[in-house]
């Protein structure tokens, strides 16, 4: 401990993110990146917003990126929130709507940015255990609460809830946030934008990051009642006013208008992760129901972080975690064809 740190300093654990490193051929599924790159569209247009204009600060409400994201769910401008990634928007989120008297639900295995904010914002929080298939148990968070927050699909596992179970969290919590981080929800998830007329305490947060090839441009977004994102967009101005530069909401906006492009790619991990549950599952591995673009998996004889290190020897990445109950787990994000035929030709060997 430094002695110049404030006190809250000394009490976190920060986040810690995938490995990201430099191996020749290396074949890197380990941080749930796309394997197909951004839209043309997208590209072109950040190309474009190069320019003298970046000598001047960008527009400061983002208009044209939140209508972008509101032409995409049918929603108005005021229903939009926009940051530098769903992870900031995340911690907007958590100052501002997820501190109560009553404590903050969440469940015990998601992400673990999660308990990060929890502690950098001095938020009491609940874990609620995965039920015994890993799955989010609806019934569980029907006890009094602050707010709610539950990612969907659920990451590591990329398990699913319906949407009838999501609104059933907000019928039976009128009078608290419930946050739902759809970071993953292109690759077969149902969105719970479709309830946002319905419900007032709803906020839904999506990311550029994984369905449309945006991980390195750092764009995130959230969709809710204009009251919810009021109280965002107040933080968001105590806090840095101009998050969001000129290529950034340039590339944002084309990426999003790019519909066809988005769906077009997603299929195509759909297909590939169908494919490589079926050659992970006829080696003898278990494998989580996924709607993500990664699958979660063990093999019953062979020791997780083990199976990690002898990939990583053949220039493989894939994240293990040492969580209680996960630590025999591998998260693996889906690659191309080649990378998961690779993948699955050195487990193979390894298992041989």
């Amino acid at each position: 401990m430094s002695r110049f740190w404030s006190k809250v300093v000394d009490g976190l654990t920060p986040y810690t993110p995938g490995e990201q490193v430099q191996m020749p051929n290396l074949v890197k599924l380990n941080t749930n990146e796309n394997p197909y790159g951004p839209s043309p569209r997208a590209i072109a247009a950040m190309q474009a917003a190069v320019g003298d204009g970046l000598r001047k600060y960008s527009d400061p409400s983002n208009a044209g990126l939140k209508d972008a994201v509101a032409r995409r769910f049918g929603l108005t401008r005021e229903q939009v929130f926009v940051g530098n990634s769903s992870d900031e928007v995340l911690a907007h989120t958590f100052h501002a709507l997820l501190k109560h008297e009553l404590p903050l639900l969440r469940p015990d295995i998601s992400y673990s940015f999660y308990p990060t904010y929890c502690s950098l914002y001095g938020i009491e929080s609940l874990e609620l255990p995965l039920n015994e298939r890993f799955e989010v148990d609806v019934a569980d968070y029907h006890r009094p609460c602050g707010a709610i927050i539950i990612a969907n699909p659920n990451a590591p596992t990329g398990i699913a809830l319906p949407l009838a179970q999501i609104e059933a969290l907000l019928l039976a919590h009128p009078d608290q946030p419930v946050v739902i981080d759809e970071a993953y929800v292109d690759f077969g998830g149902e969105s719970a934008a479709a309830l946002l007329d319905r419900y007032d305490n709803l906020l839904v947060i999506q990311t550029l990051s994984k369905s449309r090839s945006l991980a390195g441009l750092r764009v995130g977004f959230a969709l809710g009642h204009p009251d919810l994102i009021a109280g965002l967009e107040r933080v968001k101005n105590s806090f840095n006013c101009y998050p969001l530069g000129q290529v950034q909401q340039a590339g944002a906006i084309a990426a999003l208008d790019d519909v066809a492009y988005t769906e077009q790619t997603s299929q195509a991990i759909i297909a590939s992760r169908t494919w490589l549950t079926l050659q992970m599952q006829a080696m003898g591995f278990d494998v989580l129901p996924s709607h993500a673009n990664f699958i979660f998996t063990r093999h019953p004889q062979r020791d997780g972080a083990q199976l990690a290190a002898a990939l990583r020897e053949r220039a493989i990445l894939v994240r293990h975690f040492k969580s209680p109950r996960i630590d025999q787990f591998l998260r693996i994000s889906i690659g191309t064809d080649e990378e998961c035929g690779k993948l699955v030709d050195a487990l193979k060997a390894i298992l041989a």
